[in-house]
């Protein structure tokens, strides 16, 4: 029940996360920073509530390294939301989370069953896959566009090389606490946070560096802060429950994912996304497979 608990956190808090770096707008690097420092602050509050000592040694540096692995995978990401095609039309999150979760789910899931040994029984593993096939025909039906032009397809193929690329970053996120010896997640949090907010201090200084614009001194870059606060509830509750003794890396980060449906919902109504009848049934049939699905993980065995 606890690991559900945390799981529900990471669901509630990237659901929103997406759609607010959209709707506040700016360039990636002030996304990301936004949302690290946010995370840092958050992790540091906790921490100091708390009480937790730092991580030390290779359970700090893998905890660090994971948080610097995912904010090399969100910048890209956040590319993804504002690429346009040649009609000036933004990708937006709505179309760009479902794609990244479905790799995300793919790699997450592989790792953890093969090399974690999550979903020990056969049995386990055959209803898992099954349920994460079905997770990746929902979120595909969530990009569903009635009509597509060819400015469209380009656009989307655009996407998905950069999303491969951000898998990257995200797996680590993954894998690498998964490592760690001794700790939890509620211990890796801020060693994890700093990873995150170091990375994002050096691309804000290699934007102010190289295009000489002064990041520190736009309001946007500090609006993104607060994305990072519901970043940081996301963060921490699947870190918790992707722990081996909670949910493990398979049912936690699937859970996890159910935040598509946030994400999707939020980003069509609040960026304004028109959408005709037959799109909203196929993404609300597309949705309905993926909490389905999700749940049924969580009665698989390990």
């Amino acid at each position: 029940m606890l690991g559900l608990f945390f799981s529900l956190l990471a669901i509630i808090g990237w659901s929103a996360y997406p759609t607010l770096v959209s709707y506040f707008g700016g360039k990636p690097v002030q996304g990301i920073f936004g949302a690290t420092w946010g995370t840092l602050i958050v992790a540091i509050v906790l921490s100091l509530v708390t009480g937790m000592p730092m991580l030390h040694g290779s359970n700090f540096w893998l905890a660090f390294l994971s948080g610097a692995a995912w904010a090399f995978g969100n910048v890209l990401t956040i590319m993804a939301f504002g690429m346009k095609d040649q009609e000036g039309n933004a990708l937006g999150s709505a179309k760009a989370m479902p794609i990244s979760t479905a790799f995300q789910i793919t790699a997450n899931v592989v790792w953890g069953v093969l090399m974690l040994g999550n979903w020990g029984p056969v049995s386990s593993k055959t209803y898992g896959f099954i349920a994460v096939v079905i997770i990746l025909i929902g979120a595909y039906l969530t990009t569903y566009q009635e009509k597509k032009s060819a400015g469209n397809k380009e656009l989307l193929t655009k996407a998905v090389g950069v999303l491969l690329i951000a898998q990257v970053g995200y797996s680590l996120y993954g894998i690498l606490p998964q490592y760690t010896k001794g700790t939890d997640g509620m211990h890796m949090f801020l060693a994890q946070a700093m990873g995150m907010a170091a990375f994002g201090l050096v691309l804000g200084i290699y934007e102010v560096s190289k295009n000489n614009n002064n990041i520190f001194t736009q309001s946007v870059t500090y609006k993104q802060i607060f994305s990072g606060f519901f970043f940081a509830m996301a963060a921490l509750g699947y870190l918790v429950s992707a722990q081996p003794a909670m949910l493990g890396l398979a049912t936690g980060f699937v859970l996890s994912q159910v935040s598509i449906v946030g994400a999707t919902i939020s980003g069509i109504i609040v960026m304004r996304t028109k959408k005709t009848g037959k799109e909203w049934l196929v993404i609300a049939i597309g949705l309905v497979m993926i909490v389905i699905a999700a749940a049924v993980t969580v009665f698989l065995k390990n």
